[in-house]
């Protein structure tokens, strides 16, 4: 299916790993232009070539954002796909976190910073843009956490539920004039937030008393309740991402898609 995605241009934010290396990949794919925004390149980001501009951006600084999308303006002439992937654990922070009483002041402050405030500050520099090229489309990484409160990562949670209420917000200001807004929730993906060192995997295992490994492909599925038995992929959260940012999806905004092993079991 041609997602019509020639031509025109993205900005992906914590794109060098992950869920916003595949999405950046996929786009390119697809022949779009993309801006790719994360702290520092990563070998695999550098090998994508194409019509690729990487940005080293730290989006815990609040200019961030607006770099970003200037940048795509000044390189590409405009913008017409903003994919806020970046969010997780700030910059330094490891989770899980057990317990409301772990986070305190300060972790509640990074947490919003990262997860939230960085996407109001891109969608904010975004939308003139968009509006001056007839449209776009933003697509809000979310979590499926957002939609299942629990005492593990409550501050990360609230940030994800804060961003679900904006898109729906944000869907309803901006549709009537062309940008369509949406979320996409993953479950557990195997990214480097699992199983990188020091990541959820080891955290995890520590606790379970096993190794890394197990939780990887044992513990974690059946502690989480996954239908399918397995962490998502992150080329699985792309593709979902990329119809979404495609006109083929011109009459789906305000949605949330759900990519999450069959992590959430509400109706």
């Amino acid at each position: 299916m041609d997602l019509q995605l020639s031509g025109r241009v993205a900005v992906v934010t914590g794109a060098s790993k992950g869920i916003g290396l595949a999405v950046t990949r996929t786009l390119l794919s697809e022949g779009a232009r993309v801006v790719a925004a994360s702290r520092k390149v990563s070998p695999e980001l550098e090998a994508l070539g194409g019509d690729l501009v990487h940005v080293p951006a730290d989006l815990m600084d609040p200019e961030a954002p607006a770099r970003i999308v200037d940048r795509a303006v000044a390189e590409f002439g405009g913008l017409d796909i903003l994919v806020n992937n970046a969010g997780g654990p700030p910059p330094g922070v490891a989770l899980p976190r057990f317990s409301f009483l772990a986070p305190t002041d300060e972790d509640w402050r990074m947490m919003f910073e990262f997860n939230l405030f960085s996407v109001v500050r891109a969608v904010r520099a975004a939308v003139t843009p968009m509006l001056a090229r007839g449209g776009g489309s933003i697509v809000n990484v979310s979590s499926g956490s957002a939609r299942l409160p629990a005492p593990m990562n409550v501050d990360y949670n609230a940030a994800k539920a804060g961003l679900n209420n904006l898109t729906k917000a944000l869907s309803e200001e901006f549709g009537p004039q062309g940008i369509r807004v949406n979320t996409v929730s993953p479950g557990p993906v195997r990214t480097a937030w699992w199983t990188e060192s020091g990541g959820a995997a080891d955290i995890i295992a520590a606790q379970a008393g096993t190794d890394r490994d197990s939780v990887i492909e044992r513990v974690a599925p059946e502690m989480m309740s996954l239908t399918t038995g397995r962490l998502v992929e992150p080329q699985e959260v792309a593709d979902v991402v990329a119809l979404l940012a495609s006109p083929r999806s011109a009459a789906t905004t305000g949605a949330d898609f759900v990519v999450d092993a069959g992590f959430l079991k509400q109706v």
